[in-house]
């Protein structure tokens, strides 16, 4: 009896370290941006601030563009967001409830563009963009990824999932496809958006290479490219570089603080049927 208790308590315990392991490096960070230059040059570092410095942020905001580089990860963020959460959820509802020959051959080539690296296509992109001008645009940051296979097989997978008794009597009362794709299916799959949306939004605040090679202004830089630009100022100031990835950090954590709900039961929709 008594091992069947801590067992339990045992496995919490080896949780909790795992966690604290894995979440080691983001707590350092915004301990350290919080530091002076001569903490955070002592070795070993120590793990919490004897002051909170706000020098850092001040200096990373006044020396830096740092809030130009987040308006514009924002913007681009957002509108790749947008714009594959309409189109995949289009596409996902003609391949889930439309019929029409050659659907199942071309949902399989649909798919099979997800083996194909990204790095493939960045030539060609770039040619493209190049061509019609948009070097140092949002639309050249924007237009390449407001569509991808994997919004329309997540949402797919989803809209399958719905009980058909809905559209026969939607059909019954007379709605078309239009008023079922937005009065039945996008309200019933706000889980599998959500999902979606906190998905791409956070790839692509992450994305470094394609706004690296497409933008020269200073002025069209995402926040990425101005956490490396932070890394070669300042005679390498880690106190002060760590200060603007933590300014950085905040707009993804706020997201997942907001999203994490959604997130999980996206996530978990359809893992359990009855």
């Amino acid at each position: 009896m008594i091992a069947k208790r801590i067992a339990p308590s045992l496995n919490y315990v080896l949780l909790i370290v795992l966690a604290l392991v894995v979440l080691y490096p983001l707590l350092f960070t915004v301990s350290s941006s919080f530091m002076t230059e001569k903490e955070v040059s002592n070795f070993p570092p120590p793990l919490f601030p004897s002051q909170l410095y706000l020098e850092n942020f001040k200096n990373a905001i006044s020396g830096f563009p740092i809030v130009r580089f987040i308006l514009n990860s924002f913007i681009v963020s957002s509108g790749i967001t947008i714009s594959q959460v309409i189109t995949s959820s289009l596409a996902a509802y003609a391949f889930s409830f439309l019929n029409f020959k050659g659907k199942k051959v071309l949902f399989a080539v649909f798919l099979s563009t997800m083996m194909i690296p990204w790095e493939v296509t960045i030539i060609p992109n770039y040619l493209t963009i190049k061509n019609w001008g948009w070097m140092d645009s949002y639309q050249g940051l924007i237009v390449p990824f407001m569509a991808g296979a994997f919004g329309v097989f997540l949402l797919r997978q989803f809209f399958l999932q719905l009980p058909n008794e809905l559209f026969d009597a939607a059909k019954i009362d007379g709605c078309g496809h239009l008023r079922n794709f937005y009065s039945i299916v996008l309200p019933l799959s706000r889980p599998a958006l959500s999902t979606l949306a906190v998905y791409v939004f956070l790839t692509h605040w992450n994305h470094y290479l394609w706004p690296l090679l497409i933008t020269n202004r200073a002025s069209m830089r995402t926040v990425q490219i101005g956490v490396a630009m932070l890394q070669h100022a300042e005679v390498m100031s880690w106190n002060l570089i760590l200060a603007g990835v933590t300014i950085v950090l905040l707009p993804s954590f706020l997201l997942l603080a907001l999203g994490v709900k959604q997130l999980v039961r996206g996530i978990t929709a359809g893992a359990v049927k009855g």
